[in-house]
Parts: C-alpha cells; sequence; structure tokens
C-alpha cells in the first residue's frame, strides 16, 4: 500500500516513488487521476482500475499475481489508502494467503488536519464519511455525541454546510470545530468556529464548498456526572412533552438512574419558564 500526495504531488515519500517504479502492477482508484502524477515522476508501469464498484471482482486476479510472486502496488485518489477509501478486501484476502503486505507510509488528510487544527490529538475518532440524508446525519451523530477525543471526519464541499448544521443540531451549536481545505495546496484554509457559525460560513462562501474538507470536532469536555444529568433532562423533556409530570419524571429516573423528586422538581421549573 503506497500513500499519495493529498494535494500537492511534492509531498509523496522518495521510497514510494522507488516502490511504484518496481511494482509490476499498480492498482488506482482511479486511473485517470494516478496516470499523470506517475508519469510526472517517470512511472509507466501497469495500471488496473481498483475502486469500490469492483473491489470483489478485481480482488480474485491481484491475489493471482500476488501468489505468483508478482509485486501489486495499491494507492488510492490522494493519501493513505483504505482511509475511507479502497483497498480492505485485498487487504485481508493477501494476509489470510499469507501473503506479506507492507504499508509505504505518507499523506493522510485527516492527521494532516490534526496536526495543524489546534485540537486535542492524544485521542480522536475517525467516523469517515457522513451519511446523505440529515435523518441519518442526526442518528450517526448519536454514536460518537459523548466521545471525549476529537472527532475527524472526510465531507464533501457541496455538503458540509448543511452536515455541519446537523452536526450542530445533535451535538451543540457552540461546540469547537475546524474545517481543513485544500491540504498542501496554494489555497490551503483552515477555519475554526462553533459548528453553527462553520455551517453558517460555507453557505455563505461558494469557494469554500470545493472539493472534500476535513471536518474536526472538539470532543466531549463535560464530566461523567454532566453528561449524565443532560441525558436525564433530554428524556424528561421528551416525557414531560407527552406524559403528566410526575409521571413523566418517574419514567425518566427508572430509564436513567437519576432521583426521581430532582426531576420532578426540573420538570416543574421547565415548565414554568415555558409559561413565563
Amino acid at each position: 500500500m503506497v500513500a499519495t500526495p493529498i494535494g500537492n504531488r511534492e509531498d509523496i515519500s522518495s521510497r514510494a516513488k522507488a516502490v511504484l517504479a518496481e511494482a509490476d502492477v499498480i492498482a488506482c482508484e482511479d486511473t485517470r487521476h494516478s496516470r499523470p502524477l506517475l508519469a510526472a515522476f517517470g512511472i509507466r508501469g501497469e495500471l488496473l482500475s481498483f475502486h469500490e464498484h469492483n473491489e470483489d471482482q478485481v480482488t480474485p486476479r491481484l491475489l493471482a499475481r500476488l501468489l505468483a510472486g508478482e509485486a501489486v502496488a495499491l494507492i488510492s485518489d490522494a493519501g493513505t489508502p483504505l482511509i475511507s477509501d479502497p483497498g480492505f478486501v485485498l487487504v485481508r484476502a493477501a494476509r489470510e494467503q499469507g501473503v506479506r503486505v507492507e504499508p509505504i507510509p505518507g499523506p493522510c488528510a485527516a492527521i494532516c488536519a490534526l496536526s495543524a487544527a489546534g485540537l486535542p490529538s492524544d485521542r480522536f475518532l475517525f467516523v469517515g464519511f457522513p451519511p446523505r440524508t440529515r435523518a441519518q446525519r442526526l442518528a450517526w451523530c448519536e454514536d460518537f455525541v459523548k466521545e471525549p477525543g476529537t472527532i475527524i471526519c472526510y465531507e464533501s464541499g457541496r455538503r458540509a454546510a448543511a452536515t455541519l448544521a446537523d452536526m450542530a443540531d445533535a451535538l451543540g451549536a457552540d461546540r469547537r470545530a475546524v474545517i481543513a481545505r485544500e491540504l498542501t495546496k496554494r489555497f490551503e484554509t483552515f477555519l475554526v468556529d462553533g459548528l453553527q457559525a462553520l455551517s453558517e460560513r460555507l453557505a455563505s462562501s461558494p469557494e469554500q464548498q470545493l472539493g472534500e474538507l476535513v471536518i474536526l470536532i472538539e470532543g466531549d469536555l463535560r464530566s461523567e456526572d454532566e453528561r449524565d444529568r443532560a441525558e436525564q433532562l433530554r428524556v424528561l423533556a421528551l416525557l414531560a412533552a407527552e406524559l403528566p409530570l410526575k409521571q413523566a419524571a418517574a419514567l425518566t429516573a427508572a430509564i436513567t438512574g437519576g432521583a426521581r423528586n430532582q426531576l420532578y422538581k426540573a420538570a416543574l421549573a421547565a415548565r414554568d419558564k415555558t409559561e413565563a
């Protein structure tokens, strides 16, 4: 597996170029993108299209060549293969057959962005690309709403404003976030703000919607007690909208383990605030 540049061809290492030059075949996510890059380095080996739509069909052919002793290099359009790119099926099949799989280190957009984002990097969660619809994205966010580490995802620029708005609804409008765009290129940009503010900024700025972006979100910094209390109040609000307050408080206590009396007082306070 060879990591290819994120955006600037100078990012590729001399070792990666040597491996690609010596490979019997280079499996590419898109040969139209890879051929000009390889030609720039004087590499004119055999290229084979290998992407998410043909991975299952092409893997046996590549595996047969590996078992015959040939050297197969795998590259994706930008950055390290398998990071939200094809390759897992081939790598697993190769390992199951005892074939050596050697990673060639190089650029990775997620790590590149994290290193310059100014967010904690001692713990992070990479979650790939968000789902396409609002309902799916909101459900997807629930999986990491309590994640204390930095959350990292990729997103298409044209969908980023809507995705950030949904993240703001699920994680909090003011949750600190960073957008990294055009990494290692001339117009490299880092935008830092709350999720809602970033959504509005992208919606009003067409040039920031070009290409693919890296979105980095600060983790949940609340204490465990604060998270538990927030969840109790969330459940309470849902139940109180449909049930008498005493019943809503009792059910919330049973579901979350919270104190029924405190929850009832919270429900009364919320009702009084709404009616004021």
